[in-house]
């Protein structure tokens, strides 16, 4: 047998790689992609292709690291650390810059900018946190303070929460599309299921959501992902009355795309 020379690198591991942290992360990915919350190593192997000894070690060292949560015997979920993870991460673009992407949008277009982001709890819903509406007051345009914050938390009205459904995983999905529209919604909310789930293809062949009169009677939207590499972070909205914008325009299309491509590179970049 041939003998190795001490200074010839070791070879490289196949693609997708077989470290430890690689292994850990495709476990944790798989909480995302399988029907329901709870899972027991073999459905864990099965989904990953790991053997399931390998699997239930990483369960059981995620367990002591808060990554995983035992659930009764043999049974596990996403541990609370992951959404810890999750909003540090939601939470790392400057809010500054962030804002004036906001003003910018609403300068060019006459319109109400809104940046909303997944809510960290409370299931699969949105969050505004973050507005340029100017000098303008939402109760004299019709926009009460519940309307803000709790019709348009539902991920399957209006053009922002479209937006955000249509990059979630399709276990995600399917979960909203059990949920009842929202009693208060506007007349232009999607009902149909059939007609929700096209709307969300159109949205990831598009790049963006128009809205006619989804979460309040009286106003159209346009929308755009704000992602971080293939994860979706949350959406851009640009709203107008409907008697000022009856139909998007291409230039606010357009305006609403960029806000939301410049956003994107505010939540990617390093911090310095």
């Amino acid at each position: 047998m041939p003998l190795t020379n001490a200074l010839t690198p070791p070879p490289a591991p196949p693609p997708g790689g077989t470290g430890h942290a690689e292994r850990v992360f495709r476990v944790q990915k798989a909480f995302t992609t399988l029907e329901g919350d709870v899972h027991g190593p073999g459905a864990l192997a099965k989904a990953t292709g790991l053997d399931d000894s390998a699997v239930y070690r990483i369960l059981q060292s995620g367990v002591y690291q808060g990554l995983f949560e035992r659930v009764g015997h043999g049974r596990y979920r996403l541990g609370m650390n992951t959404a810890v993870l999750g909003i540090h991460a939601l939470s790392h673009a400057p809010s500054d810059a962030a804002h004036s992407v906001l003003e910018h949008l609403r300068a060019a277009t006459g319109g109400l900018a809104m940046l909303y982001t997944l809510a960290p709890f409370g299931g699969a819903q949105r969050l505004c946190i973050d507005m340029a509406v100017g000098e303008s007051d939402l109760v004299e345009l019709g926009m009460t303070p519940r309307e803000v914050l709790s019709i348009t938390r539902s991920l399957r009205t209006g053009a922002s929460g479209r937006t955000i459904l249509a990059f979630l995983p399709d276990t995600i999905q399917r979960r909203v599309l059990t949920e009842p529209v929202p009693p208060e919604a506007g007349p232009g909310a999607i009902r149909d299921n059939a007609q929700l789930a096209r709307s969300l293809q159109e949205i990831r062949d598009n790049g963006y959501a128009l809205g006619h009169e989804e979460c309040m009677a009286g106003w159209n939207s346009c929308a755009a992902p704000v992602m971080r590499e293939d994860t979706i972070m949350g959406a851009v909205l640009l709203l107008r009355p409907t008697t000022e914008m009856p139909r998007a325009p291409h230039s606010t299309i357009q305006a609403t795309l960029r806000a939301a491509a410049h956003l994107t590179r505010i939540c990617t970049q390093p911090l310095e």
